[in-house]
């Protein structure tokens, strides 16, 4: 059977079917006029059967009725009455002309393929139709069920296809209940897969070809593969549920979702159809995710409600995926609070969702936590109130032990402290929101404080985010300097911070005092340190006995320089003990390596502590000089008298003059030249 197409103006489209016979009946399903024939129709539909048997009946009494007023009529003489064709119109029809093409096809006996798109409307037609198998054996609704039945409802892609076909033929396919089919279908093939043997939710980093010919026992490839042609049921169901989800309208998707929780569905597989579902409906959710959404939500009332229901039936606790250390969870999470602060969520909805985000915080990046601000009450540039509400909910998960079973599952890496994680990734956010000019001293504080010690090995990255901060807020008080300040541990940083610390105008006299007070204990621990490990390298009854005069004069505060060239003539001693031939043992070279150690931060102690000591008087000079100015006229004579030269003079002579003779002292007692830490 062919067909032939003809426009003829107002009626749209006919289609006409060129078996070689004129057609008797015409049917008319929307703008399609469909040339057909009636015996073919009426032998497959009760519904047309009964239609084109009522419009016989109909044209019979009206051409009896033709004929009797042709017989009353003598002078008229014989009339030829026209045979008029049958015409019936179809008005919402399911599927549409193109549903009533393919039945009509079926009806004449042509041969239909049978897919996952076009089963749901078929079956919708037939019993439209009536074709039944009562009426008709092999009908339209026996073949569409089987297929339904045997080649859709097993495989979960195919149902999905279904599922999204039935959208456009509601109520009748509700009322044959084909959604909810399919909806259970899924559900249950779903809850029978392993989502670990699928790289849910997204297979991304699955192979082609061979590699997914491969066969898998226990999710363990065992070498052999599958011949050409051949699937079996375990390979159907191994495509991702959530690769096709967002295919699927808002209203049948909500509907699915409520099926998969009265299942007691795994919360890894609902979460990864949640969120996979929001990223490909949601435009810019994802920032890596160039291509467009698949499903068309185009107002904000959509996407709100859309958004809603993926928060809301999110799984509490950490996601699966993060429990492997990915952050690909973590981020999508974080696009979602965007969007739900762009659209303006419930609050509810925002607070679960930021939970969620805390359970797994240690998986963010500063790129993740850079929330802008979308609300003109806020001042800040980024929100900063919600990234310190989501670290509040993960220090109430660290307390009440939120995250204990997530440990004994394995899930973490081994030696990896998510608290001092967490800490690191503070450091920076704090390094980033601090040169913003509306962040308020008492915002910055709270989130510097909020964690606990044991979050940070070392205070540099905090002491580089209050020294970003001080520098772009220079018009703050001094008592905010100080408390700003108090948050960073002292003893906490490194040398080279401390170094830092140390010549930093922005910061206040008072931290400048405690950086170099506990600069001055790290280099005495070091130099303790070093002692120690020569009391171990070499026996006690080889050790001088000087180093313990030495340190008893540090610690009385006595000069040193003879103790210099006691650890110089004694390191010329060590080196003397090598062997000839230039073999030297392992406690020896850790011997003279501590003794230069040693020296070196001696002389770098004694620099510093005579330039301490200096200033020390230089200060108190200029105390009695100017108390005495207040007392007496003429002060600046009387300066000069006592002083012996200007008051500028004297502050630049003596810091010149100490530098000079602290680095000739240096090159007296060492060929090395002392580092000054001030």
């Amino acid at each position: 059977m062919a067909a032939e197409i003809e426009k003829p103006g107002s009626k749209g489209q006919a289609w006409f079917c060129t078996t070689g016979l004129p057609s008797d009946i015409v049917i008319e399903v929307d703008d399609m006029t469909f040339h057909l024939h009636k015996f073919p129709l009426m032998a497959k539909s009760r519904k047309l059967h009964l239609m084109i048997t009522e419009q016989e009946a109909n044209l019979a009494r009206r051409r009896e009725e033709l004929e009797q007023e042709a017989d009353e009529d003598d002078d008229e003489g014989d009339i030829e009455i026209e045979e008029e064709p049958c015409y019936i119109s179809l008005p919402d029809f399911p599927g549409g002309s193109e549903t009533f093409e393919t039945a009509a096809k079926f009806c004449y006996g042509v041969k239909i393929d049978f897919t996952a798109w076009n089963v749901a409307p078929l079956r919708c037609a037939g019993d439209h139709l009536e074709m039944t198998e009562d009426f008709s054996e092999h009908n339209l609704i026996s073949k569409t069920e089987r297929f339904l039945t045997h080649s859709v409802l097993r495989n979960i892609k195919e149902s999905l296809k279904t599922l999204k076909s039935c959208e456009a033929l509601i109520p009748l396919a509700e009322e044959l209940n084909i959604p909810q089919r399919c909806i259970d279908s899924i559900a249950a093939r779903a809850s029978s897969t392993d989502p670990s043997l699928f790289g849910w939710p997204v297979n991304e980093g699955a192979g082609t070809g061979s590699a997914r010919s491969q066969i898998l026992w226990n999710g363990i490839e065992t070498g052999t593969r599958r011949r050409n042609g051949s699937k079996s049921t375990t390979a159907s169901n191994a495509e991702p549920l959530s690769e096709d989800l967002g295919i699927l309208s808002l209203p049948v998707f909500k509907q699915l979702v409520s099926t998969m929780k009265s299942r007691d569905l795994s919360s890894d597989i609902m979460e990864s159809c949640l969120l996979s579902y929001a990223k490909r409906s949601i435009p810019g959710l994802s920032r890596s995710n160039r291509k467009p959404p698949s499903a068309t939500i185009t107002s904000d009332a959509e996407q709100r409600e859309l958004l809603e229901t993926v928060i809301t039936n999110l799984p509490q606790g950490r996601s699966w995926k993060s429990r492997s250390g990915s952050s690909t969870m973590t981020r999508l999470l974080f696009g979602l609070l965007r969007t739900a602060n762009i659209l303006n969520a419930s609050e509810a909805c925002r607070g679960a969702l930021e939970r969620k985000i805390a359970s797994q915080l240690e998986q963010a990046t500063l790129d993740d936590l850079l929330i802008p601000s979308y609300s003109y009450l806020i001042e800040t540039l980024y929100d900063v109130d919600c990234v310190e509400r989501i670290l509040g909910y993960f220090l109430e998960g660290l307390e009440t032990g939120m995250d204990d079973d997530d440990e004994v599952e394995g899930g973490k890496t081994p030696g990896v402290n998510p608290v001092m994680l967490v800490g690191k990734l503070m450091d920076g956010y704090l390094s980033e929101i601090a040169s913003d000019a509306n962040l308020k001293p008492e915002k910055f504080w709270e989130l510097a404080v909020a964690l606990p010690d044991q979050a940070r090995l070392y205070d540099d990255g905090l002491y580089r985010a209050i020294d970003v901060y001080l520098k772009a807020h220079p018009w703050i008080t001094e008592e905010e300097r100080e408390k700003i300040c108090g948050v960073m541990d002292c003893q906490k940083l490194t040398l080279e911070a401390c170094t830092h610390a140390a010549q930093n105008e922005r910061l206040p006299l008072r931290a400048v005092v405690q950086v170099l007070f506990f600069e001055q204990l790290q280099l005495r621990h070091a130099i303790t340190g070093s002692l120690f490990t020569a009391d171990i390298v070499q026996p006690d009854s080889a050790r001088p006995s000087f180093l313990l005069q030495q340190q008893r004069q540090h610690e009385t505060g006595e000069e040193e320089g003879e103790g210099g060239q006691q650890l110089q003539h004694y390191e010329e001693r060590q080196l003397a003990l090598v062997p000839s031939g230039g073999q030297e043992s392992g406690s020896s070279r850790t011997w003279r390596a501590a003794v230069r150690e040693n020296q070196v931060l001696r002389l770098d102690m004694d620099s510093m502590r005579s330039r301490v000591h200096e200033l020390e008087r230089e200060c108190s000079t200029m105390k009695k000089a100017i108390a005495r100015m207040d007392k007496l006229g003429g002060w600046r004579n009387s300066l000069t008298k006592k002083l012996g030269c200007k008051f500028k003079t004297q502050v630049c002579d003596s810091h010149e003059r100490t530098v000079v003779e602290a680095r000739k002292q240096g090159r007296h007692h060492h060929h090395h030249q002392p580092t000054s830490f001030l």
